[in-house]
């Protein structure tokens, strides 16, 4: 039932793909070119070419330059005016273009058009969402809504990827995602819900999508890799731009980015500081059931408030050095400082069986937290007469220390007590990295890719909880853990790709990687080392239509690795009857993905759509049990991660780019998934007894999202958009559906050099998780709001650097990881 299900997806995208194909038989002969800049010589992606019907001015048909400049599209035969368009640049018109047979117009070279650059935005004509057909590349300085935001807030907004309240990221509905920095696993990218509270949206240039990435990446994620480029500025002489941002609630931030370039060198760097509040809540109403009769015992509703204030600075300084014209050596260091403090208070209501008023009790926490980080980089670059024949050589070396202190007070207004806990915790995390990757051009199209990738790390977390007794502070044992983390991880990698035909291409690749893991809990004696090796075999097909329609299919072996607060017994005691606790032995889980993808252009359309299948053995599932009592009788309900046996997903998803008029841009992206599980679990309760429960559990859930950018008269820019969250089931209950809304307005000022931008997130306040649970001992129904709508305006300065400015590159970056996943 289950391979008829999946079968099916597959046949209606096939459908789409015949169709498409039949529709295209029908035409006669084919027009094709190339179109670049003439001021760089460079390739121009997203032109619009159109053919015009010599006697009526009528459009026939049309393409969009693809990421080398080339486009074509089929014509009857006969005699045409084509005409290529790219806003900020010079419309070419080629007049009696006769067409008889498969026609190529040659080489295009497009000027800037002068006068329309002192009085549009060029950059906007870049979509916010480029997609492509192995990722989707979401460019942040698009985005009017994320200004004065967070990395959470980025994510957010980027097709195919979601952020829940707590910080966790899911590609395609799925968290078991691996998120890199400038293409690398260290510093922030280890405490990817750090991330994306601290690291401002002024500081990252673009997200890179990659859904079923090949050997030369990570074999980590199984659900795919998400890639956050850093700003680093590459245009010549000295320019650079600066963000000041107010909000409500309090959000002061500011932000520049700076770069100076010469013939030999490129200096840059971005230097910010924040100083935010924000506020939120979570809810628990619990209803406590005897486990022999069902019956209800007792209630208990549970308030907890998030107020958090966080202040803190980021900074990143670069210096590239074109030591040769061939040669290029790179070192990159940057720093973050964070403080904060959380005055949060937890207030409990008790009821009794019949949900009569029994009493309250208040626990109120001082939490202060203070995060340091740095990390250093440094990369030569080596090409040879071939351009595309390079090699890079790249270390990194990063250190994090992150505290974060509670007093605790707790007040019980029927038996009139007071009682108070101390809770510390220090983590210290060391990072290294090296890698190398090699990149040979064979023939024409053939491409051979080698490299090895070592990362090192060592993280040590250290929990204290003393409570007061008798005015003495005395530690408590059971709720102190120090937990030590080492992994060493060495991967070797190779791949291959050429074309089997001037339309079908492909590559082949394999990933071995070796882990040696320790997992030590040093207060207890326990030691725990896992050592393991496999292979990860990955590889694409990619078959061309056209050049604006083409299919491919891909497979790849991912594994995932538990980290950070799932493998922690404690982190947290603000709540002392609700808390997550880690499993230190969790083990990783494995899985096979299959993707199958089309890719469509029309003139000022662009489709991509895909069908996946997902397979995991040994997958994480959050459980909840309850442990215990405190000692008025209330249960203890600990949430923590578990192996379970299998997972399969598979679904559809689509990414829509739309522009139906120069001053109208839409992209939509909906994804459907459907998730079985399968698998058992058993634990001992309070009372000695073996509790065994049934994972088993098939579910379908969907989301969306639509964006909409006008632009108004006066040259406002109006930005929307909206996503829905379908509901979903869970092994244990189900999270319901969630509905929620953004928009932004934007003007340049002062000749263009600057932009004020206003905008409003979670503008309806409904970003809201609202889950229900029944366990075998309690019914639950919580709501977790981690931030309320937040209100911001941001001033944005340029000098000596206009926002229509494309900044070429020179050279390669190995931060955008380009190609490495795409067909020959």
């Amino acid at each position: 039932m289950k391979e008829q299900k999946l079968l099916y997806v597959f046949l209606m995208l096939l459908s789409v793909f015949t169709t498409t194909t039949a529709l295209a038989q029908d035409k006669k002969s084919t027009v094709s070119g190339t179109v670049i800049e003439a001021s760089s010589n460079t390739p121009l992606e997203y032109a619009s070419i159109y053919a015009q019907n010599k006697n009526n001015a009528q459009i026939v048909s049309g393409a969009m330059s693809d990421s080398k400049g080339h486009f074509s599209f089929d014509v009857p035969d006969g005699a045409y005016y084509i005409k290529i368009d790219y806003l900020g640049f010079q419309t070419i018109e080629l007049n009696n273009v006769t067409v008889k047979g498969d026609t190529n117009i040659g080489i295009q070279k497009v000027l800037a058009d002068t006068k329309m650059l002192n009085e549009v935005t060029v950059i906007a004509e870049k979509s916010t969402v480029e997609i492509k057909l192995d990722k989707k590349v979401y460019n942040v300085g698009q985005d009017m809504i994320v200004k004065g935001g967070t990395a959470g807030d980025v994510l957010d907004n980027v097709p195919s990827v979601t952020v829940d309240s707590e910080g966790t990221v899911s590609l395609r509905g799925n968290e078991n995602v691996k998120v890199l920095i400038d293409g690398k696993p260290t510093g922030l990218a280890n405490n990817i819900q750090e991330a994306m509270r601290i690291l401002p949206a002024e500081s990252i240039e673009k997200v890179e999508v990659i859904t079923n990435p090949s050997a030369r990446y990570e074999a980590e994620g199984g659900a795919g890799i998400i890639n956050i480029v850093l700003k680093k500025g590459k245009a010549q002489g000295l320019n650079g731009s600066v963000t000041a941002t107010v909000g409500d609630p309090k959000n002061y931030e500011i932000n520049g980015n700076f770069n100076f370039r010469s013939e030999k060198f490129n200096f840059f760097t971005t230097v910010g500081y924040r100083d935010v509040e924000s506020k939120g809540y979570t809810q628990n109403n619990n209803q406590y059931l005897n486990p022999l009769t069902g019956a209800t015992t007792q209630y208990i509703d549970e308030y907890k408030t998030n107020n958090r204030n966080r202040n803190g600075y980021n900074a990143q300084f670069g210096l590239e050095w074109y030591v040769l014209p061939s040669v290029t050596w790179s070192n990159t260091v940057s720093t973050r400082k964070n403080t904060g403090t959380s005055p949060n208070s937890v207030d409990y209501t008790y009821f009794d069986s019949n949900r009569n008023f029994l009493y309250n009790r208040n626990r109120y926490e001082d939490r202060d937290t203070n995060r340091t980080d740095v990390e250093y980089t440094t990369s030569i670059e080596k090409k040879f007469s071939n351009p595309d024949h390079k090699l890079v050589v790249e270390a990194t070396i990063s250190q994090d220390i992150d505290t974060d202190d509670a007093l605790i007070q707790d007040i019980n207004h029927y038996t009139t007590t007071y009682s108070y806990d101390k809770t510390y915790n220090k983590e210290k995390s060391k990072n290294g990295l090296v890698r190398a990757d090699y990149v040979l051009p064979i023939g024409d199209s053939g491409r051979f890719e080698a490299g090895y990738l070592g990362t090192f790390k060592v993280n040590d977390n250290n929990f204290i909880l003393n409570n007061k007794v008798s005015d003495n502070w005395i530690q408590n044992n059971k709720m102190t853990n120090e937990l030590e983390y080492k992994e060493n991880v060495n991967a070797l990698y190779i791949q291959y790709g050429n074309k089997l035909t001037d339309k079908l291409s492909y590559m082949a690749g394999l990933r071995w990687e070796d882990s040696n893991i320790h997992v030590n809990q040093l207060t207890t004696n326990d030691f725990n080392n896992k050592r393991y090796n496999d292979f990860f075999p990955s590889a694409f097909l990619n078959y061309e239509f056209s050049q604006s329609s083409s299919v491919s299919a891909s497979y790849s072996r991912r594994i995932q690795r538990p980290r950070g607060f799932f493998l922690n017994p404690f982190s947290n005691y603000t709540s002392d009857i609700n808390y997550f606790q880690g499993n230190p032995y969790l083990d990783p889980s494995k899985t096979n993905a299959f993707d199958l993808g089309y890719m469509k252009r029309w003139t000022g359309l662009t489709l991509n759509a895909s069908a996946y299948y997902n397979k995991s053995d040994d997958t994480f599932q959050v459980v909840k049990r309850i442990v215990g009592t405190t000692d008025n009788g209330t249960p203890i309900t600990v949430s923590s991660p578990i192996n379970l046996a299998t997972e399969q997903r598979y679904g559809f998803e689509f990414t829509l780019n739309y522009t139906p008029y120069k001053w109208w841009k839409l992209n939509g992206n909906f994804n459907f998934f459907r998730s079985e599980v399968k698998g058992d679990y058993t634990f001992i309760d309070n009372n000695g007894n073996a509790i065994s429960e049934n994972f088993d559990k098939n579910s379908n859930s969907w989301f969306t999202r639509v964006t909409s950018r006008i632009t108004l008269p006066y040259k406002i820019d109006w930005q929307v958009n909206g996503m829905y969250k379908g509901p979903m089931n869970t092994a244990q209950g189900k999270v319901k559906g969630n509905l929620s809304a953004n928009l932004a307005l934007s003007k340049d000022v002062l000749k263009d050099k600057a932009t004020i931008t206003f905008n409003i997130n979670d503008v309806f306040n409904s970003r809201i998780r609202e889950m229900d649970m029944t366990l075998p001992q309690s019914i639950s129904h919580s709501e977790m709001q981690w931030r309320g709508r937040q209100i911001n305006l941001s001033f944005t300065y340029r000098f000596n650097q206009k926002k229509n400015d494309r900044q070429k590159q020179k050279g390669g970056n190995r931060e955008e990881m380009e190609g490495s996943s795409e067909m020959m």
